[in-house]
């Protein structure tokens, strides 16, 4: 039993797509026993692209269903079934992350007509689906909506299943995707992992920690660590079995995460800022040992960036005032600044020009006094040097407000 379906999305940036078309027929080998096809609405904008490509306007799915009241009957449809489609892992990663934004865990088996059309018929000048089918004289209509697309993909499968006259390649398609290969362990382990910044944790069968490490792009980490020859990460390959997250969103949640748990990381910042001649520069901070850089950054161009955005603040020009822009010694303060996700806030209490504690909340959560806080915050074990001067930067960025304590 087959479910041949194709997704068509708002075209938004990668891992945050949603689903704006779908399309499913449920297929027994011989002939369709069931279908479902609805346009979905993502609560979210549809690029101009993915407008003129599919000819689905934001109008047409203002009333449409959203996915949560549509996901019972992909899950009914699809049940007991191998999900089939031209290039099955898009469509595959759309269901699995819509499902997951409900709770939900959703796995399937699946099958990708591309490698098997490549395998079945070989030296086509193309396996898009668009022009695949047309070389085979398969019929096409409503090309980039997902009915069309879905009903031209069975009808394909249906080609690739008679040339399989043995089916061999078909039953052997099927046992690598479901093999416990270390191709599809990895698969397994990194599908839904978001490229954004956060801690990663590498765990054995047991949950036991075997490598964490903060990283700017979890999922691209993960996949560079399984393809890494380096006999380092032997150990972490072969052993892990769960991969968990925690995002940390900026830099400076990241520093506060590692001095609350008392880990002392020292960052490389190996760029200084100075200011000679009535002129801010950046260069290596060893160039000139007897002089301490302003500010210091973990590359060149981050400090170009910082010359240049000073360089706009025409009260800048007097040294002395933006050296107090950037000092908070003896500041008795409350910062607010961006959390780690949508909706949520990140909250600094600073004593005597010392951080100490940190917390997170909701927009929608009241917090006018310490009392309150107390519930919400972290203290942390040390401030360290490179947290001072992220906190420098993100106060010359602007990044937080800055009010009294709440009494």
């Amino acid at each position: 039993m087959y479910s041949i379906i194709d997704i068509e999305s708002n075209g938004a940036g990668y891992r945050k797509e949603c689903i704006i078309d779908i399309a499913i027929y449920r297929y027994d080998g011989q002939k369709i026993v069931d279908q479902f096809i609805s346009l979905v609405n993502p609560e979210s904008d549809i690029t101009p692209f993915v407008q003129k490509l599919t000819n689905i306007t934001p109008k047409m799915v203002k009333t449409a269903p959203k996915f949560h009241e549509i996901a019972k009957r992909v899950i009914e449809i699809t049940a007991n079934t191998t999900l089939v489609g031209h290039n099955i892992d898009f469509d595959y990663r759309m269901l699995r992350q819509s499902f997951q934004q409900l709770g939900y865990d959703y796995k399937i088996n699946t099958l990708d007509t591309i490698p098997l059309a490549k395998k079945l018929i070989p030296d086509e000048v193309s396996y898009s689906l668009g022009k695949l089918v047309k070389s085979l004289g398969i019929p096409l209509v409503n090309h980039h909506r997902a009915d069309g697309d879905a009903r031209a993909t069975l009808e394909l499968f249906k080609l690739l299943i008679s040339k399989d006259t043995d089916n061999e390649i078909i039953q052997k398609q099927q046992e690598e995707s479901s093999a416990k290969t270390y191709i599809n362990k990895i698969r397994e382990l990194t599908q839904d992992l978001p490229n954004e910044k956060g801690f990663i944790y590498f765990q054995d069968e047991v949950g036991r920690i075997i490598f964490s490490e903060h990283v700017q792009d979890i999922n691209k980490f993960s996949k560079k660590v399984f393809n890494s020859k380096s006999v380092k990460w032997e150990t972490v390959q072969t052993g892990v079995k769960q991969i968990n997250y925690e995002l940390t969103g900026t830099d400076i949640i990241a520093k506060l995460i590692l001095n609350s748990k008392g880990i002392k990381k020292r960052e490389v910042l190996p760029f200084g800022l100075y200011y000679r001649n009535n002129k801010y520069l950046v260069e290596k901070n060893k160039l000139n040992k007897d002089e301490h850089p302003i500010l210091k950054f973990r590359s060149f161009t981050q400090g170009s960036k910082a010359v240049q955005f000073i360089g706009k603040q025409e009260e800048y020009s007097d040294i002395e005032i933006f050296k107090n822009k950037i000092n908070f010694k003896k500041r008795n303060e409350f910062w607010l600044g961006q959390g780690r996700r949508l909706g949520e806030k990140l909250f600094l209490i600073i004593e005597n020009g010392k951080v100490v504690s940190y917390g997170f909340y909701e927009l929608f959560t009241q917090i006018q006094t310490l009392s309150k806080l107390s519930k919400l915050k972290i203290d942390l074990l040390f401030q360290s040097s490179d947290l001072n001067n992220e906190l420098q930067l993100a106060l010359l960025r602007g990044d937080f407000e800055t009010l009294p304590l709440p009494k």
